[in-house]
């Protein structure tokens, strides 16, 4: 898979965020070096966020992200800003960008007080772009229309507001000056264009760089079998990510992979002239593939896989062990519901009658997170086959709730689940996943995945290995 090549849930994700007509869209194609982004005086011109994949040295494969601003007005503005705001749950790295030709040279002055907005706007969304823990490049824009005074008294404004500081803006990980100072640039001139490439390679997180997703589960010589159904579910003509990423990944490894659907899985093991190292199978045929594997044979899944490359595969085995806690409470509730109607046949119907009955048992409630926006098929993994499970373990006390895409309840709402059961996410960047995850742990709901809870539903969890 070449670089041009490269998914966008595996491009660095750098959001860019300011005021209307600060320049953001400008400064994507002064940095592309290509006309990617509408250029307007027209303040609002971008309204719903636009993705730009591109390959930027020194960086890499990356998608630009460019927002409406945040200072949008009214009430479809105001519709505008709260898309920006989602736009964080997937940034990697942001940049900050302010019109420099807008500061009052006083630095105790507004940024922009002829539009009223305050200093305090761009504070506020650095502070909380820092909160969550993402690293933050400020730019000033429009350098070239500024003489030398000028450019002195906005830079000084700028290191003056703490939104803007050195001491306040700080990548998460620790990255080069560069990427704490304001960079002043020219989108026009492309004045300070390669010292904020520069930078913004120095505050890439090493997180959002992840490219292995195997840990150390296979070598150089090994013999991996894979396991792909290819039902209704399928796509048609080619293979899912997930498999595809494992197949190279394996082929760099300088692994000899073998592949077979799920009704050919016993062929192939008869097929091969020795045991296979490693299984990697659909986490919807465990069961299957658990039983005939060979006991020496490591085993685990495309969407395990997934869970440690774009998640946390401790959160997600942590809530598992939660199912287990829940699954034990329902088994229980039905055993004391069962022998509390015993005992009331036994008494008399007047006594029967003045009885309470016995509580109903506590509903459990599930969200199934699913990043694809595919139309639901016949027995589709999250709407149909996840829920057959949760039925069987929880019976008629469970509701289920199904969400896709980008749509996921906010922090207040998850409080209303008992659980929360994520895809692969093969779709996402590992920002957006540890997002639902971070909030998933602030609404105190635990979270699994799909591999991890088939693995535990089949009563394997333990059996399998973890990257």
């Amino acid at each position: 898979m070449g670089l041009n090549d490269t998914p966008r849930a595996n491009r660095i994700h750098i959001g860019l965020f300011g005021c209307r007509n600060a320049g953001k869209s400008s400064l994507i194609n002064a940095l592309t070096g290509q006309n990617l982004a509408i250029v307007s005086d027209t303040p609002g011109t971008t309204a719903d966020p636009v993705f730009k994949s591109m390959e930027l040295h020194p960086v890499g494969p990356v998608v630009f992200i460019d927002t409406a601003g945040f200072d949008d007005e009214g009430e479809l503005g105001q519709l505008r800003v709260k898309k920006t705001a989602e736009i964080i749950d997937r940034t990697d790295l942001a940049i900050v960008v302010i019109d420099g030709t807008a500061p009052d040279p006083q630095p105790e002055s507004d940024l922009n007080p002829s539009s009223g907005i305050s200093a305090d706007l761009n504070q506020q969304w650095v502070r909380q772009l820092q909160d969550r823990k993402i690293p933050v490049i400020t730019v000033i824009n429009k350098w070239d229309r500024l003489t030398e005074p000028q450019r002195d008294a906005v830079m000084q404004a700028c290191n003056a507001s703490a939104g803007c500081s050195a001491s306040n803006i700080s990548s998460a990980n620790a990255a080069s000056a560069r990427a704490s100072r304001p960079i002043p640039v020219s989108a026009v001139t492309g004045e300070g264009i390669e010292a904020l490439r520069q930078a913004i390679a120095d505050a890439v997180p090493e997180d959002a760089m992840r490219e292995r997703i195997l840990g150390d589960l296979a070598g150089s010589g090994d013999l991996a079998l894979l396991v792909m159904p290819q039902d209704i579910q399928a796509p048609k003509g080619r293979l899912i990510l997930p498999q595809v990423q494992t197949i190279r990944e394996l082929l760099d490894r300088r692994c000899t992979v073998v592949s077979t659907t799920a009704d050919g899985f016993s062929r192939a093991l008869d097929a091969l002239s020795r045991d296979p190292d490693l299984i990697i199978t659909d986490s919807q045929c465990f069961g299957m593939v658990y039983e005939k594997k060979p006991a020496g044979t490591k085993l685990t899944s495309f969407s395990i896989l997934l869970a440690a490359a774009k998640g946390d595969i401790h959160v997600f085995t942590e809530g598992a062990a939660a199912i287990e806690a829940a699954a034990g409470s329902a088994f229980r509730n039905k055993a004391a519901a069962s022998s509390a109607a015993a005992d009331s046949a036994t008494v008399d119907s007047a006594a029967a009658d003045s009885a309470a009955d016995p509580a109903e048992p506590e509903l459990f409630r599930v969200l199934i997170a699913e990043a694809c926006t595919h139309v639901p098929l016949n027995e589709d993994i999250g709407t149909v086959k996840i829920p057959r499970l949760l039925n069987k373990i929880f019976g008629d006390r469970v509701r289920i709730t199904n969400v896709r895409g980008n749509d996921f309840p906010s922090v207040s709402e998850l409080k209303e689940y008992d659980l929360i059961i994520h895809c692969g996410a093969c779709m996402f960047n590992r920002q957006h996943v540890m997002s639902r995850i971070a909030s998933a742990r602030e609404a105190g709901v635990p979270i699994t995945n799909y591999g991890i809870f088939l693995a535990w539903a089949n009563g394997i969890l333990d059996k399998v290995v973890l990257p």
